[in-house]
């Protein structure tokens, strides 16, 4: 490369480097597309794309902002330009976001329904790759004291044993409990091991004087209530 070659692309990396930056401060951020955005967060390009397009390619890759803020940040370091801090830096950016959706963890939080169930854990479900499964240990107000991860497993199921969910929710006192899990897919049906699961959950917890309240399945920005759908007593 020579140097007119070198200067004429160092001009056009600080051009596209600045217009998203100028447009914000003119416009505002909700007028920025999704590739400026991101090209603010990068900050700088490669030696073969400027910023823009390397948002450009991100956004491509991932299929679109959504899928982007699934991925992982060693999943993001394949994209040309995108190297580990680069790659970590979105993966923050990203999870910050997903907090400031969920409500505060700093007062009791009330679960007395499915909205409330998905408001407070659908952002922290919705963008995984894989399945988890999680309980919601709840008082006699409804009030959540605490949650719990039991497992996780590939994109389409994970290994759950009630006698682990009635384990936890006895050391937690819980009066009651509301499991949830994910689906990656975004399909909110609930399936035959869903169901199943549900049953021996729901049993084990009469057994023990732990009502099961609800199971919610959280799919992308859906959600579905199995007591709302009559598969839950």
């Amino acid at each position: 490369m020579n140097t007119n070659e070198t200067s004429h692309f160092r001009v056009q990396e600080l051009s596209n480097q600045e217009q998203p930056r100028e447009k914000l401060k003119k416009h505002g951020a909700a007028m920025l597309t999704d590739a400026e955005l991101l090209a603010i967060v990068l900050r700088s390009g490669s030696s073969k794309y400027n910023v823009l397009d390397t948002a450009r390619l991100l956004l491509k890759a991932s299929g679109g902002i959504h899928g982007l803020s699934r991925k992982e940040w060693k999943e993001l370091r394949i994209v040309p330009g995108i190297a580990q801090v680069k790659a970590l830096t979105l993966e923050a950016c990203f999870e910050l976001s997903r907090r400031i959706q969920s409500p505060s963890e700093q007062r009791p939080i009330l679960m007395n329904g499915p909205e409330a169930v998905a408001s407070f854990f659908g952002p922290k479900l919705r963008h995984l790759n894989k399945e988890v499964f999680l309980v919601c240990f709840l008082n006699n107000q409804k009030n959540m004291l605490d949650y719990k991860q039991i497992s996780s497993g590939g994109s389409r199921a994970t290994i759950v044993e009630p006698a682990e969910v009635m384990r936890l929710s006895i050391l937690h006192r819980a009066q009651s409990i509301i499991v949830l899990h994910n689906h990656p897919s975004g399909n909110t049906r609930a399936s035959h091991a869903d169901i199943q699961l549900t049953k021996r959950i729901q049993e084990a917890g009469t057994m023990l004087g732990i009502p099961l309240d609800d199971h919610i399945i959280i799919a992308g920005y859906d959600y579905v209530s199995m007591r709302s759908e009559g598969l839950v007593s």
